[in-house]
């Protein structure tokens, strides 16, 4: 089989064994493309979203936004060919030598740093946590305290310290949110949210 035969394959039979959902078809692809990732079909009844959050993530990707990511990995699996031919941009500084530097000075993650260092940007953009509670703590706190109103936060840190609770706080907020309750979430999961609404912007889904 080629890959795209196994990649459509692989879509029928996780759509088969959902079953009955409450999702709607946008939703669902998203929902499947999480489950391809990860193998996982627990995440039917763990991912979230917010009313608007596919409409407003469609609408900013067409008007090419930039996607801020905590960590590389999240960075590296982004279609940046989609993104391109959309007009945006990624970034990540995570590595940045003023994002590791305040962060030896701060005591504070590099990535919750390195989206501090971007928030401009976020501001009508899109924020891709997929690692990093922390990341996803200062996100809330720039949406509360600095006004930076994202078209959209994909918020799925994985982990055992302040994952679950960064994920109940981001389930408060008024704006555009696509997350997954509990400890389990990832890069991985964060890549397959964005790459599903790409598809979507660029109309090939």
């Amino acid at each position: 089989m080629q890959p795209h035969d196994i990649e459509r394959e692989s879509f029928r039979i996780i759509r088969h064994e959902l079953g009955a959902h409450h999702f709607t078809e946008q939703e669902l692809s998203i929902v499947v493309r999480v489950i391809h990732a990860t193998a996982d079909f627990e995440f039917r009844d763990r991912i979230r979203f917010h009313p608007c959050a596919i409409v407003s993530g469609i609408e900013a990707l067409r008007r090419g936004c930039a996607i801020v990511t905590d960590v590389q990995m999240v960075q590296a699996g982004i279609g940046d060919g989609m993104l391109s031919f959309l007009g945006g941009k990624m970034v990540c500084d995570i590595r940045h030598p003023d994002v590791r530097d305040a962060s030896q000075q701060s005591g504070l993650t590099r990535s919750a740093l390195a989206l501090r260092r971007n928030a401009a940007l976020i501001h009508q953009g899109i924020a891709a946590i997929g690692n990093a509670p922390t990341a996803l703590l200062e996100m809330i706190r720039l949406v509360k305290e600095a006004d930076i109103r994202p078209a959209l936060i994909v918020g799925v840190p994985v982990g055992f310290v302040n994952a679950v609770e960064s994920k109940d706080e981001l389930l408060k907020l008024d704006v555009p949110y696509i997350t997954s309750t509990g400890r389990k979430g990832g890069s991985t999961v964060a890549v397959a949210v964005i790459n599903a609404l790409l598809r979507m912007a660029k109309g090939d889904d």
